[in-house]
């Protein structure tokens, strides 16, 4: 079929997975339809898939431009390409292809269970959490914390600009599903985080992103809440599936690339970005205390060592 419209396909696959299904994470949403793609790719030789799934990749990223979607497709395509090179015959080596891709897909949809298992034990009894944004794998974290009878109480920052802790249009998005697990949680200002950080064991944030020298990519605030926990003590935790993992560097805020910081219909439409506001910013590693990942516990030295063995 012409591109366009094998395009058009993967955008509308990948938009329904989102629509249908609201607990599924973005990356694995383009992971699913890539896999989709892949099935109904018509192309002859193996080079001419490769190209062709690529540049499906940079269609999705397009659509979303969180950090995941680029990582997770970037290991996807790297996982199922292992094999290619061990088979002359290409309708063989796609069905390996495939087949690798399946169970691409199963290894990262059980991220968030091990997660929380590696998890659990540091979120002892009586705590007092303070998180940011929504996210679903700190979401499933606490959930797996009230299955093992855990008593905790959580903070959730607001999170502006579009209040994803409490979006009205969402209606409160991550208070509302904490209170659904009869979780006691206060919502409370982003300005408000150094106010509350005295009351405050440990915090607990998901990440969009998280680089090779073990820093993050998160929500914009997720920095300064970092800043504030080091400077009283306080351990800062990131919970983060390992097709988050993406080859970057950056030392600074301004390393980020814009094509993560923006979302990408302000990234088509506006001509002058400084006159935006990022959705995300970069926490560097020295700010980081731990990071549970379905590859285990790391410090955010250990991120990198992991990162090379994914990619290579």
């Amino acid at each position: 079929r012409d591109a366009p419209r094998c395009f058009a396909d993967l955008i509308e696959t990948f938009r329904a997975q989102l629509r249908d299904d609201p607990d599924v994470a973005s990356a694995v949403a383009a992971i699913r339809a890539l896999l989709g793609f892949l099935k109904q790719d018509r192309g002859e030789t193996i080079q001419g898939l490769r190209s062709s799934l690529l540049a499906a990749i940079d269609t999705l990223s397009r659509v979303d431009s969180s950090v995941a979607v680029s990582s997770g497709g970037e290991l996807f395509l790297r996982f199922i390409s292992l094999t290619s090179l061990e088979y002359s015959d290409y309708s063989k080596c796609k069905e390996i292809m495939i087949e690798r891709g399946e169970i691409f897909l199963r290894k990262v949809s059980l991220s968030r269970n091990k997660i929380a298992k590696l998890c659990l034990p540091f979120i002892r009894d009586g705590a007092r959490i303070l998180t940011h944004a929504y996210s679903r794998v700190v979401l499933r974290v606490l959930e797996a914390a009230v299955e093992s009878k855990k008593r905790f109480s959580v903070y959730v920052t607001e999170s502006q600009p579009d209040q994803a802790g409490q979006v009205l249009i969402n209606l409160q998005k991550m208070a509302k599903a904490l209170r659904k697990l009869n979780i006691p949680v206060t919502v409370i200002l982003d300005a408000a985080v150094g106010y509350i950080m005295e009351k405050v064991d440990l915090v607990l944030v998901g990440a969009e992103g998280v680089v090779e020298s073990g820093g993050i990519i998160n929500k914009i605030g997720t920095n300064q809440i970092a800043v504030c926990a080091k400077a009283q003590n306080k351990p800062f935790y990131v919970v983060a599936e390992s097709f988050k993992f993406v080859r970057l560097f950056p030392l600074n805020q301004q390393d980020v690339p814009d094509k993560f910081k923006y979302k990408a219909d302000t990234l088509k439409t506006s001509q002058n970005l400084t006159e935006e506001h990022p959705w995300i910013d970069y926490t560097s590693p020295s700010l980081i205390t731990l990071l549970f990942t379905d590859l285990g516990v790391l410090t955010p030295s250990a991120v990198s060592d992991e990162l090379i063995k994914l990619y290579l």
